[in-house]
């Protein structure tokens, strides 16, 4: 399975290129929101906000589950609402600015080897890009941290799901990332991430090259979704698989 000939790749985001860190951004949209609504003498209990965000986080992985978009413009939506707050537009805006834009500054750290890797993928001629489920942290400032990272310039294309409309497993955030990366073939293509149920299962059934990274979070439940072709632990691994 590994023999054939892999013009391009895609990797997944959280746990695959960066290591997730739920806790950090959890405290940083805390807090931004909470001096907000300090600002504007809105209750800001740090209870309350939790069991707000506890809420947001139950629905986004319910549509999560069954492909229907929850973005973090949602999610903040949800919390204004369970603490029965109802802002002016203007200070609505200030709370969702505050809460969609928390994590541009939270320290993240990348999984091993993965510059060196992306860098060797791209010297050896291979169309690089990245196939995202965005979750409460929006596209923009996924590619923010990649870019303090010195990382964004290795993609040549990105699939997020907040801008795409779908999650994965759904083909067409797939095709959309083939598409963006020039039009390539699945069947020489290779997509890498750390989940069963979307990143193997997705790339399974659009017939690319499907690769497990454990490195960061090993998804090994069999009753999540099928096995990739091929289970990574280090990015290095990476040269030698796609060799061609």
């Amino acid at each position: 399975m590994t023999e054939r000939s892999v013009r391009a790749i895609t990797f997944d985001f959280w746990d695959t290129l960066v290591r997730s860190d739920t806790a950090a951004f959890r405290v940083a949209r805390r807090l931004a929101i909470s001096e907000v609504f300090a600002e504007h003498g809105f209750s800001a209990e740090r209870d309350a906000i939790e069991a707000a965000f506890d809420h947001a986080v139950g629905l986004f992985d319910s549509a999560w589950s069954t492909n229907e978009q929850f973005t973090g413009h949602h999610a903040i939506e949800a919390v204004l609402d369970l603490l029965g707050h109802s802002p002016p537009a203007e200070v609505r805006q200030r709370i969702i600015d505050a809460y969609m834009g928390a994590g541009r500054e939270v320290p993240v750290e990348l999984t091993p080897n993965i510059g060196e890797t992306l860098e060797a993928l791209k010297s050896a001629g291979l169309r690089v890009g990245i196939i995202c489920d965005v979750a409460l942290t929006p596209s923009t400032t996924l590619r923010h941290l990649l870019e303090q990272h010195g990382l964004l310039g290795h993609f040549d294309h990105w699939s997020f799901s907040d801008e795409v409309g779908v999650y994965k497993p759904d083909p067409a955030i797939f095709r959309d990332a083939l598409a963006g990366l020039g039009g390539v073939d699945p069947a020489e293509a290779a997509h890498i991430g750390d989940l069963r149920r979307t990143d193997v299962a997705g790339a399974r059934a659009m017939g690319m090259l499907a690769l497990r990274y454990r490195g960061s979070n090993d998804d090994d439940d069999e009753s999540h979704g099928p096995e990739a072709d091929v289970v990574v632990d280090d990015h290095a691994e990476l040269l030698t698989i796609l060799r061609h």
